[in-house]
């Protein structure tokens, strides 16, 4: 998170140093626990009060929390100590926005903490609804995170205001988004599954990190015990909270079904299953679009793309028709391959739309997303071909 400008007030002196380190670019005051005052926290609040536990006596500081708490709008607060009291925590965590740090802990550990309890100022919400669009791979390696990553950049090109589209990268053990937009992955729902409740506009706002492309990413880090230390509401929540602040939010969504899937999958306006043109793969994607159709009857339906056709007339791969009869279904459309175009793009970090832009990926992707924005899913529909 971009800390520059924001406001950090500190109660006690001896996280001055620590914090402005961890706190890079923040505005730094300091006060005494006594001599808090509710007319300044009302007329002009900062984004985060840190308190140092260490800096005043127990009596003191819980009148510190307490006028804190008389405040209209209290602001986010940070209580930073060792062995801290009980009945110090409870009053803490009665203020709408506050969490705490034991020490002994690393910059890293204060910069982590801080982010999310720091209030963002954020756009009103939009009135017209957002529509999320939510891709997966048949098989790995189809691309799902390529074409995710594009559709999200088209979809910023034809929706306007400043908020348009945010790409959540749902892949929180290995996700490849942040790595292919050279763009900081910044979501911590390990963290905010301690209590999804809490997560809001301006948590998300502090998850987000700005990608190439015109873009907002969510995406996490790679930690191989993601999937087993985030709880299904907070990916909900995230989900939820995405969709009341962006015109559209495109997910990048894992293969492998979670508990949290079906859930994902209902909530979606379109659901796009990309295959490759290999036999493994279209009989993939058929199973899965079927066990789709079969677990969410009154969902979505499942769409499927078929990546990396090739350009060439005569070859080994499938054509177009013979893939559907293989799917039993028809296609929604088809990318033609461009592995150059592809490979630039991730070494060199954004979408392909913007180092190459005359790429057919550009094209038939744009194709798509304007194939797709003019003729909704209709939930429950299949499309089939005998």
């Amino acid at each position: 998170m971009n800390f520059a400008g924001r406001r950090v007030l500190i109660i006690g002196t001896g996280l001055v140093e620590l914090a402005a380190r961890a706190l890079e670019g923040a505005v730094i005051e300091t006060a005494v626990a006594d001599s808090l005052n509710g007319r300044s926290l009302q007329s002009d609040p900062p984004d985060l009060v840190l308190i140092d536990a260490a800096g005043a006596t127990a009596e003191a500081l819980g009148g510190a929390i307490s006028t804190l708490g008389r405040a209209p709008t209290p602001p986010p607060t940070l209580l930073v100590g060792g062995q801290l009291p009980v009945a110090l925590v409870r009053a803490l965590m009665r203020l709408p926005h506050s969490d705490v740090l034991e020490a002994p802990f690393t910059i890293q550990d204060l910069a982590a903490t801080a982010a999310p309890l720091m209030t963002a100022r954020l756009p009103p919400v939009q009135s017209a609804p957002s529509r999320c669009w939510t891709v997966m791979g048949a098989v790995g390696g189809a691309g799902a995170t390529t074409i995710a990553i594009e559709i999200a950049c088209a979809l910023a090109e034809r929706l306007p205001g400043p908020r348009r589209v945010c790409l959540i990268d749902l892949n929180i053990a290995d996700g490849a988004a942040a790595a292919y937009l050279a763009a900081p992955a910044n979501m911590l729902l390990s963290r905010a599954s301690q209590a999804p409740e809490r997560i809001d506009p301006a948590l998300l706002d502090a998850f987000v990190s700005e990608a190439p492309g015109g873009i907002d990413l969510l995406a996490a880090a790679r930690d191989c015990h993601a999937f087993d230390t985030t709880s299904p509401e907070a990916v909900l929540r995230i989900l939820d909270v995405a969709c009341q602040v962006y015109d559209a939010v495109v997910v990048d969504a894992p293969r492998h079904r979670r508990a949290w899937t079906l859930d994902v999958l209902s909530g979606s306006d379109e659901l796009l299953v990309v295959s490759e043109l290999t036999v493994p793969a279209l009989l993939a994607a058929r199973s899965l679009a079927g066990e789709i159709e079969a677990e969410l009857p009154d969902g979505p339906p499942p769409r499927i793309v078929l990546n990396r056709l090739a350009k060439r007339v005569f070859g080994p791969a499938p054509s177009m028709v013979e893939a559907e009869k293989a799917l039993q279904r028809r296609a929604v459309g088809g990318i033609t391959s461009d592995w150059e175009a592809a490979a630039a793009s991730a070494n060199l970090g954004g979408p392909i739309s913007q180092h190459r832009p005359k790429s057919r990926i550009v094209k038939d992707i744009g194709d798509l997303v304007d194939r797709l924005m003019a003729s909704p899913a209709v939930r429950g529909d299949q499309a089939r071909v005998a």
